[in-house]
């Protein structure tokens, strides 16, 4: 009996243990597992600084001085004293016009007026002999008086005279055409034996002075207004001195290593276009920028004294806005509406939406959203660091 007693408590116990085992594993199948970490996004924080305001307009070189050489006498062309495309400087002969009829010309105007000063000559004389005798009534006032106006017409005729010697004398100064101007001769628009025409005006070549050359840009009228009403504002400042930097960039992408300056902007609006012309003078030294040229100008029209810059790849831009996602409190996602300015380099001028200390998210912003959790570390760009002010790409207007 006390043995089945001892077998009846050992069952009992075992089934007690094995029910207890049962409910802890059932226990730990249902706890939960762990919930995963916040996912890891790389931000940078709003660092507001001085930053220029660029604007890229298209532009056109154009020659800083040019001059047309057009025929000033009648003649035909005996010879071209010059190497088309050759740089000349002021008084440079160009061409050689047939002196031969000028030289007469000169000689019968010099014979004319040796003719005019020895009448000249005889009426003085008169005159004067004629003063004697009208003062002791030996001949009349009115034959004085004749004498008068004969010395007077005598020294007329000298002076028409020495006018058509001088007149002569430049015609056949004219006769050698000289360059006005120093630059580059072009190509020669008559040839030797050509009859040239001074009435017509008969153009010979062109001299183009291109260093330094001017570049010509057109600026839409509404951007003006919204520069000087920044400027206004104080949202923009003057560069240092007052002086409108621009670099150039060349058809083949290159910058131009010489900066320039804006040196005119026009009083009026285009009525056909609605833009300003404004024009730079750049140094040409090695005369890489040719008249006609196609270049990409990028003004500095003001600092922006509290400019934000932030990665582009930081900025979503749809049809509607551009967005950027900020680490707020509790490290939660918020999603803003920001306003862009132009692009400089890799990198987006903000007008609007960022303040000082903001932290915006640059990567990994495309696997959170709005209102979810994130741990942050800083942005590491690719590449060398940029520098701004030599590598602006920028929009057509701002």
């Amino acid at each position: 009996m006390r043995q089945l007693l001892q077998n009846a408590v050992l069952i009992s116990a075992t089934a007690l243990l094995m029910a207890a085992c049962s409910d802890d594993k059932k226990t730990k199948q249902a706890a939960p597992p762990p919930p995963p970490p916040p996912p890891k996004v790389e931000v940078v924080t709003v660092d507001p600084k001085p930053i220029p305001n660029i604007i890229e307009l298209p532009g056109r070189v154009q020659a800083i001085r040019i001059a047309e050489i057009r025929a000033r006498v009648n003649g035909i062309i005996q010879e071209r004293l010059y190497e088309e495309g050759t740089d000349v400087e002021v008084g440079t002969p160009l061409f050689q016009i047939d002196p031969r009829e000028m030289r007469a010309n000169l000689k019968a105007a010099k014979a004319a007026l040796e003719r005019a000063e020895a009448t000249a000559l005889n009426a003085a004389q008169d005159v004067k002999r004629y003063k004697g005798l009208v003062a002791k009534q030996a001949i009349s006032q009115q034959e004085y008086d004749t004498a008068l106006a004969t010395l007077r017409t005598a020294k007329a005729d000298v002076s028409q005279a020495e006018a058509n010697v001088q007149s002569a004398e430049l015609e056949l100064e004219y006769t050698t055409v000289e360059s006005p101007i120093e630059g580059r001769a072009g190509r020669a628009q008559v040839t030797e034996g050509a009859l040239v025409s001074a009435s017509e005006g008969t153009l010979l070549t062109t001299v183009e002075k291109f260093d330094p050359v001017y570049v010509n840009f057109a600026q839409s009228s509404s951007d003006l207004l919204q520069i000087r009403a920044r400027l206004a504002s104080g949202a923009l400042e003057l560069p240092e001195g007052g002086r409108v930097e621009v670099k150039l960039i060349l058809e083949n992408g290159h910058e131009y290593p010489h900066p320039g300056y804006v040196n005119f902007y026009a009083m009026s609006i285009d009525e056909n276009t609605g833009t300003v012309a404004l024009r730079a003078e750049f140094p040409n030294p090695d005369r890489l920028l040719l008249p006609g040229q196609f270049v990409r100008g990028r003004i500095n029209a003001g600092i922006r004294p509290d400019g934000v810059l932030i990665p582009q790849r930081a900025v979503m831009v749809n049809d509607q806005a551009a967005r950027v996602l900020l680490v707020g409190e509790d490290d939660k996602v918020v999603s803003r509406e920001i306003e862009l300015g132009e692009l400089q380099g890799s990198k987006w001028v903000i007008r609007e939406g960022l303040k000082a200390g903001e932290v915006v998210i640059v990567e990994g912003g495309g696997s959170v959203r709005s209102g979810a959790a994130v741990r942050t570390t800083p942005y590491q760009p690719e590449g060398p660091p940029e520098v701004p002010e030599s590598s602006m790409a920028t929009e057509s207007s701002q």
